[in-house]
């Protein structure tokens, strides 16, 4: 029963977007969507390897407005729309929302309560089963005007290190997609006062494009030089009696005590940087190649 409402909610929801998309009240550009169809139908999903789409995030209508791309086939299974982070003080604001949202495979997220909450552990979860979780890198909504530059070259703003474990801590690397959306800043844009804050602009052109797959390599050669990967003796002192998720899990790292664990944790953390920043450079690139070296191009 269940299941069925989760459908239900994802379908209604899905046909409504590709309904605005389709009515005339904007324009989409949509590129490369075969890299997305095809990774929703690679069979390593079925081995419990994980999908993770990657994006800059522009507005509070990116999703679910983005997912009205998709062919209506893929909102009738689980496997075939995305598990996202919603933060709970901005959509489970009340029991009618929570429900809409959970059964819309929203997982309820805190803020300020840092990348061990168990929001990311659902994730992660979410990924050993070969679901397809959409992670929004920067954690909030920043547009264009917003971006910060660093020696006169705009960047996004910094990926929060939530990303580097949901990606470090699967069972199985996941394949890792990169997304640039365009003009969604514009449907819309921040800073109105009430109503119009809620109230989307018409005629705007958006555009949603999907890079290729992120080459594992780099990330492999991260994950092997992790602490607790290099060695087969297990920590020294460990708290609890459940395997840790994946490779570097969480249950791990609040277990080290001693100055050499001290030490293993910080350089955990490095790591986790430098996969956060992997993909950070990923989505990035995708934004310079589409939206030029500003960031705020709209899609051709």
């Amino acid at each position: 029963m269940s299941q069925l409402l989760s459908t239900a909610v994802i379908t209604a929801t899905g046909l409504t977007c590709k309904a605005f998309l389709n009515s005339g009240l904007c324009s989409i550009t949509v590129s490369n969507l075969a890299v997305l169809l095809d990774a929703l139908q690679n069979q390593s999903r079925r081995k419990g390897q994980g999908l993770v789409t990657v994006s800059n995030h522009l507005s509070t209508l990116d999703d679910p407005i983005t997912w009205g791309i998709l062919p209506s086939r893929c909102y009738m299974n689980p496997h075939t729309i995305r598990w996202v982070l919603g933060a709970s003080d901005i959509i489970f604001t009340n029991p009618v929302f929570s429900a809409f949202f959970r059964n819309g495979q929203v997982i309820e997220t805190f803020r300020g309560e840092g990348i061990f909450q168990p929001a990311l552990d659902a994730a992660i979860d979410k990924l050993n089963q070969g679901h397809w979780v959409h992670l929004f890198g920067e954690g909030k909504v920043c547009q264009p005007p917003r971006y910060p530059q660093v020696n006169g070259v705009t960047h996004l703003q910094r990926f929060k290190w939530g990303v580097g474990r949901v990606v470090m801590e699967a069972n199985v690397l996941p394949l890792i997609i990169p997304m640039w959306l365009t003009g969604f800043d514009k449907l819309m844009p921040e800073g109105r006062p009430i109503p119009l804050k809620f109230l989307p602009k018409l005629g705007v052109k958006l555009g949603v494009a999907f890079g290729d797959p992120i080459p594992p390599a780099r990330i492999v050669a991260l994950l092997d030089a992790l602490p607790n990967h290099r060695s087969n003796q297990a920590p020294r002192t460990h708290a609890y009696t459940e395997e840790p998720h994946g490779r570097c899990g969480a249950r791990y790292e609040k277990s080290l005590a001693d100055d050499e664990a001290i030490a293993q944790k910080r350089e955990m953390d490095h790591i986790r940087s430098e996969v956060t920043m992997i993909v950070q450079r990923a989505v990035e690139d995708l934004g310079r190649k589409l939206s030029g070296n500003r960031l705020d191009r709209p899609l051709a």
